[in-house]
C-alpha cells in the first residue's frame, strides 16, 4: 500500500524501495507476490530502468502465468529494448489467455511494424534517387504536410485493486521504414504507407503510396483476393473503414477512401511521424469497431 501511494504521487524511486521491502518479506501468497513485482515493474519502467523491469515481469509471470498486467509490462519492456520479437512473443502468450486484451492487440501491432520497418530514425530530408540530393523539409511545407519528429509512447498508468493499470495511446511509428519517402521525376512524393488491422493484428506495407494515388485504388489491389487470415471473408474494399489517430487529442478521424493519400496528410490533425504514414482500417459496423471505438471520440465521413 504504502508502494502504492508512492507511485500515485509519481514518486517511482521511493515506490520502488516500498514494493521491494514488501517482497523481503517473502509472503507465502504467490498472487500477492506477483502484484509486488508487477507493480515494482511499472516503477522501474517509469525510471527508465526497463531492464530491471522486464526482470520484474517475468518473475511475476512466473508467479502467476495468467497474469495479464505481468504479460504487458514485458511485452512493453522488450519494445524499449527493442527486442520486438520477444515482444511479439509475450503479446501472443497474453493473447492466448485473453484474444481480445486491446492493449496487447496494440503492443503486438506496433511491435509488428517496428520489427518490420526497423531502421535509422527519419528526419527532415527527403532523397531523390534521380539526383542523388537532399531536398529539404520546405517541399513538406508547401504541400502543408505536419511532421512529427520525436514521437514518444504516451502512457498514463495508474494503480487499482494493487495492480498497475497500463493506458496505451494508440499506435506509435517510433523508427523509419526502409523505404523512404521520395521525389520521382514527376515532381512528387512517394510514401512508405502502412495498413494496419487492429481485429486480426495484421499488417500491409506499401512501400511507395503516390501522393496523388487514392486510397481505394489501394484496397482495390491488397484485397483483390482475401488474405488467409480473414476467416469470415469480411475485408471487402466496400467493406472496410479507414481512420488515422489524432493522438495528442486522443481523437479518430475517418477517411474518405476516394481521396488522395496527398489529401489525407493535408488534414489539419493529420501528423506523420517517423517519416511512415499510418491508416487503420477496420470493418464497418463490426462488433470489434464498435468496441474499439467505444470511449474515444470518433470524427466520422
Amino acid at each position: 500500500n504504502e508502494g502504492n501511494e508512492y507511485f500515485k504521487e509519481r514518486d517511482y524511486r521511493k515506490a520502488v524501495i516500498a514494493y521491494t521491502e514488501g517482497l523481503k518479506k517473502k509472503c507465502e501468497e504467490p498472487e500477492l507476490s506477483a502484484v509486488l513485482h508487477t507493480n515494482r515493474g511499472a516503477a522501474q519502467f517509469h525510471l527508465g530502468n526497463y531492464r530491471s523491469a522486464l526482470n520484474d515481469a517475468i518473475q511475476a509471470k512466473k508467479l502467476k502465468p495468467t497474469h495479464l498486467k505481468a504479460i504487458i509490462r514485458g511485452a512493453l519492456c522488450h519494445l524499449e529494448l527493442k527486442n520486438f520479437s520477444e515482444a511479439i512473443a509475450w503479446c501472443e502468450e497474453g493473447l492466448q489467455i485473453d484474444s481480445k486484451e486491446k492493449k496487447l492487440v496494440e503492443i503486438r501491432a506496433k511491435a509488428d511494424r517496428l520489427k518490420l520497418v526497423g531502421g535509422s530514425f527519419w528526419r527532415s530530408h527527403l532523397f531523390s534517387p534521380l539526383s542523388g540530393r537532399v531536398l529539404g523539409i520546405d517541399l513538406l511545407c508547401e504541400r502543408n504536410i505536419k511532421l512529427v519528429l520525436e514521437p514518444s509512447l504516451n502512457e498514463e498508468e495508474e494503480i487499482s485493486d494493487g495492480l498497475a493499470e497500463i493506458s496505451l495511446d494508440g499506435f506509435h511509428s517510433e523508427n523509419a521504414t526502409g523505404a523512404k519517402v521520395h521525389l520521382d521525376a514527376e515532381g512528387s512524393l512517394n510514401w512508405p504507407v502502412l495498413f494496419l488491422y487492429p481485429e486480426h493484428e495484421q499488417t500491409d506495407f506499401i512501400a511507395a503510396f503516390h501522393e496523388n494515388s487514392r486510397f481505394i485504388d489501394h484496397l482495390m489491389v491488397m484485397f483483390a483476393e482475401l488474405p488467409p487470415w480473414d476467416l469470415e471473408r469480411k475485408y471487402l474494399p466496400s467493406n472496410l473503414e479507414l481512420y488515422f489517430e489524432d493522438e495528442e487529442r486522443a481523437e479518430m478521424y475517418e477517411l474518405n477512401p476516394e481521396h488522395t493519400l496527398l489529401q489525407v496528410l493535408q488534414h489539419q490533425r493529420y501528423f506523420v511521424k517517423a517519416g511512415t504514414p499510418t491508416v487503420l482500417a477496420f470493418v464497418k459496423q463490426s462488433a470489434f469497431s464498435k468496441k474499439y471505438f467505444s470511449g474515444k471520440k470518433v470524427h466520422r465521413l
